[in-house]
C-alpha cells in the first residue's frame, strides 16, 4: 500500500477520482484498479428440448474432503459444506484456511457468523481491522445491494456500511478492495459530483464501485444493444411498403405507431398497462406475415400461456419465456455462434428484466435483428440487479412508443390513477372494486378467508383457485404464511404429510429469484413432491421442497408481478404500512382482471404511499453506458 493511501488527512473520494483519471489518461495500469470487463458471450448452442419444465438444480460442486471438518472446527455446521463448496468451488477448504472471512461469500451467512468462524480458527489474530475482513465485507455489502436491485454503489455508501460492522478505517478498506481487484470502480459521467462545472472546467464525475459480475452484464448489454443498432439495415422498396401497409392495418393507433417504429429501428421501447399488451402482439403478427422470423417472450409461464392464447395456434410467431430461452428449454436451435434465428424478438414484462439475463438475451440475437422491449415502468422491478427497461428509456437513445390504450373498467381506472399518484374512488356498479375495512390482523385474516372461499366465488361465479391473495410480506400475523395456513385449513385441510404439503394443495414453486410457477400438489414418492400445472407434471426433489416451494393461495406482490387472475384480494394490515409504496400498490391492484377486494387495515397510510414518489431508486450504470455508445449511422 502506498504512503499516499495511508495518509490519514487524505480525501478518500478525491484519491479515488484522481486514480480513475490516471487510468483513463494512461498514467496508471488498469489491471488492478479500473477494468472494463469483456462482455458476456452467448451460451453454447443448444437444441430445443421440448415443452417448458422447471429448471434443474445447479450441478453440485464436489465437497472437498476436509471442508466439513474445517467448518466444524470453526463452529459452523458441517451441513453448510455443500453451499460453501458451491460458492467457493473445489478450492473452498484452501481458501477458508487462508481467509476465514471468505465464508461470507456463501449465501445466507451473516457477518457475525463469519466473525465467529474466523475467531475460532485464528484466535486473537482475528481482529475487526483485518484487511481480509474488510475486503470480504465489501463484497458482501455489494451482494446485499444486488438483492435490492443495485449493480453498483457509491464508495461513501460502502464505507458507511463497513463502519456499521466496526471496520476501523472503512474508506481505506474500500480502497484496498479496489486495488486488490476484488471490486471495480467507475466514473458516472451522467452524474457530476458537485453539479455543472464552471466554464472551461471539467466536472468531477461521481464514482461508483461494483462487482465484476454485474459490471460485465451491464457492459455486455450496452455493447449488445449497440451491435444490434450498428448492424441493422432499415428496409427500403417493397419491404418498406410492407411495413407501411402493416401499420395501416393495425388494430389501434398505438399498435400502428409501434409497427412503424419497429420497421425503422433495431431497438424500440414500448410502455403501457395491461391492455397495451395487445400492441406488441400485433407487431409480432405483422412481422410474421411479412415473412420475418418473430417471437415474443414473457417473464413467467403464465405470461407465455396468455401470449400463446392471444396469438392463436396458427400464428407464425412463437411464445416463450426468457428463462426458458436462456436455459435451453424453449425456443429454436441456436446457430454455430449461439444465436437464435430470429429477425424480431419482442420481450413483454420488460420491467422484470434484470441486467444479467438481459445481456445474455441480447447476445443471443443475430446481427441485424430487431428487439422490442415492452413493459410497464410503474410496476415493481426485477428480482435481480438492474433496471433494464427504465435505463434504456432514460438513455434516450432508442425510439419510444407510449401506448394510448387505457386499461378498461373500474379496476383499470383505479390502477391508472395510482400510477400518477392518485387513490381515487371509482364507480363500480357491479362491485368490481370493494374496500373491506378491518381493525387488526386477526380480522384481516378472517375477512380474507371469507372473501376467497365464499363472497367472491358466489358473486362472480369463480372457483377459489381463480382468486389470489396478495400481501406485502411472508411474515407477520397477516403475511403469506398466516394466510396460507388459514386458507389451507378451509380449502384443503390435511396433516401436511410431506414437508407441510398434501395432495390438492395450491403451491408456489420458485426455483430461482424472480421465477414463479403456481402449481397443485399431486402426490409424493421417494423422489420428492409431484406437482402439476397447465404445462404438465414434474417433481420437486425432496431436498429442494423446503427451499423452493411455498403454499400458493397467498403470495407477495413481488411474486405476483407478471401474473394475473380473475379476482385478487389485496391485504394491507396495519403493520405493513411501512412496506407500502406506489409501485407496490400499483402492482398488487393491477393483478386483478375482473374484481379487486382491498382488505384495508392501514388507514390513511395507503393514500400517503400512493401520493409519494416511488421509493427504492436503483443504482445502476446501464443508462450511462448506453449514452456512451457511438452514434454511428446504421450499417448499409
Amino acid at each position: 500500500m502506498t504512503s499516499e493511501h495511508a495518509t490519514p488527512a487524505a480525501d478518500p473520494a478525491a484519491e479515488l477520482r484522481a486514480a480513475v483519471r490516471a487510468v483513463e489518461s494512461g498514467e496508471r495500469s488498469a489491471a488492478s484498479f479500473y477494468h472494463r470487463p469483456e462482455p458476456p458471450r452467448a451460451p453454447a448452442p443448444q437444441a430445443r428440448r421440448g415443452p417448458a419444465r422447471p429448471p434443474a438444480a445447479e450441478a453440485a460442486v464436489p465437497v472437498p474432503d476436509g471442508l466439513p471438518g474445517l467448518l466444524a472446527a470453526g463452529g459452523a455446521p458441517e451441513a453448510l459444506a455443500p453451499r460453501v463448496a458451491a460458492a467457493l468451488g473445489e478450492d473452498a477448504e484452501r481458501e477458508l484456511r487462508a481467509d476465514p472471512w471468505r465464508l461470507l461469500a456463501t449465501p445466507g451467512v451473516a457477518p457475525r457468523q463469519a466473525d465467529e468462524f474466523a475467531r475460532a480458527l485464528l484466535g486473537d489474530e482475528a481482529g475487526p481491522g483485518d484487511a481480509r475482513r474488510g475486503q470480504a465485507l465489501v463484497g458482501w455489502l455489494l451482494e446485499r445491494a444486488a438483492l435490492a436491485g443495485h449493480t453498483a454503489l457509491e464508495p461513501g455508501r460502502l464505507a458507511s456500511g463497513l463502519a456499521e460492522h466496526a471496520v476501523p478505517e472503512p474508506e481505506e478498506a474500500v480502497r484496498t478492495a479496489i486495488e486488490e481487484g476484488a471490486v471495480l470502480v467507475f466514473r458516472d459521467r451522467d452524474a457530476p459530483l458537485d453539479g455543472p462545472a464552471a466554464e472551461g472546467e471539467e466536472a468531477e464525475a461521481r464514482l461508483l464501485v461494483g462487482l465484476e459480475r454485474y459490471a460485465m452484464a451491464e457492459e455486455g448489454l450496452a455493447d449488445g444493444l449497440g451491435r444490434l443498432r450498428g448492424t441493422f439495415v432499415a428496409p427500403g422498396g417493397e419491404a418498406a411498403e410492407g411495413w407501411a401497409a402493416a401499420a395501416a392495418e393495425a388494430p389501434s393507433p398505438s399498435a400502428a405507431e409501434l409497427i412503424r417504429a419497429a420497421g425503422e429501428a433495431a431497438v424500440v421501447t414500448h410502455t403501457g398497462g395491461e391492455a397495451a399488451r395487445a400492441e406488441p402482439l400485433a407487431l409480432a403478427l405483422a412481422a410474421g406475415r411479412l415473412g420475418l422470423r418473430a417471437a415474443v417472450a414473457a417473464h413467467q409461464p403464465d405470461g407465455r400461456r396468455r401470449l400463446a392464447s392471444a396469438l392463436g395456434e396458427r400464428a407464425p410467431v412463437e411464445a416463450v419465456t426468457v428463462s426458458g430461452l436462456l436455459e435451453g428449454r424453449e425456443g429454436p436451435e441456436r446457430d454455430g455462434e449461439g444465436r437464435f434465428p430470429w429477425d424480431l424478438l419482442v420481450v413483454v414484462d420488460a420491467e422484470r428484466l434484470a441486467a444479467e439475463p438481459a445481456a445474455a438475451l441480447v447476445e443471443s440475437l443475430p446481427d441485424g435483428a430487431r428487439l422490442v422491449l415492452s413493459g410497464d415502468p410503474l410496476l415493481l422491478g426485477s428480482a435481480g440487479p438492474g433496471q433494464v427497461l427504465a435505463d434504456v428509456l432514460a438513455s434516450g437513445r432508442f425510439p419510444r412508443v407510449v401506448s394510448r390504450t387505457p386499461d378498461p373498467g373500474p379496476v383499470g381506472e383505479l390502477v391508472s390513477g395510482i400510477g400518477v399518484g392518485e387513490l381515487a374512488s371509482v364507480e363500480a356498479p357491479d362491485r368490481e372494486v370493494v374496500i373491506v375495512p378491518v381493525a387488526d390482523p386477526g380480522e384481516a385474516v378472517h375477512r380474507t378467508v371469507q372473501l376467497v372461499t365464499e363472497s367472491i366465488p358466489r358473486a362472480f361465479e369463480l372457483g377459489a383457485e381463480q382468486v389470489r391473495v396478495i400481501v406485502p410480506a411472508h411474515g407477520g400475523p397477516a403475511g403469506t404464511r398466516a394466510l396460507n395456513a388459514a386458507l389451507k385449513a378451509r380449502l384443503n385441510a390435511g396433516p401436511g404429510a410431506f414437508g407441510g404439503f398434501d395432495p390438492g394443495d395450491l403451491a408456489a414453486h420458485s426455483p430461482a429469484p424472480g421465477q414463479l410457477r403456481l402449481v397443485r400438489v399431486v402426490e409424493a414418492d421417494e423422489r420428492g413432491l409431484w406437482v402439476e400445472d397447465e404445462d404438465g407434471r414434474f417433481v420437486v426433489p425432496r431436498e429442494r421442497v423446503a427451499e423452493t416451494l411455498r403454499h400458493g393461495w397467498a403470495v407477495t406482490a413481488h411474486q405476483a408481478a407478471g401474473l394475473r387472475w380473475p379476482a385478487v384480494v389485496a391485504v394491507l394490515p396495519g403493520d405493513a404500512a411501512g412496506a407500502l409504496d406506489r409501485r407496490w400498490v400499483y402492482t398488487a391492484f393491477g393483478r386483478a382482471a375482473r374484481h379487486l377486494s382491498v382488505v384495508q387495515g392501514c388507514g390513511p397510510a395507503l393514500e400517503r404511499a400512493v401520493a409519494a414518489p416511488p421509493a427504492g431508486e436503483r443504482e445502476t450504470r446501464l443508462r450511462a453506458l448506453v449514452r456512451e455508445q457511438p452514434q454511428a449511422p446504421p450499417a448499409g
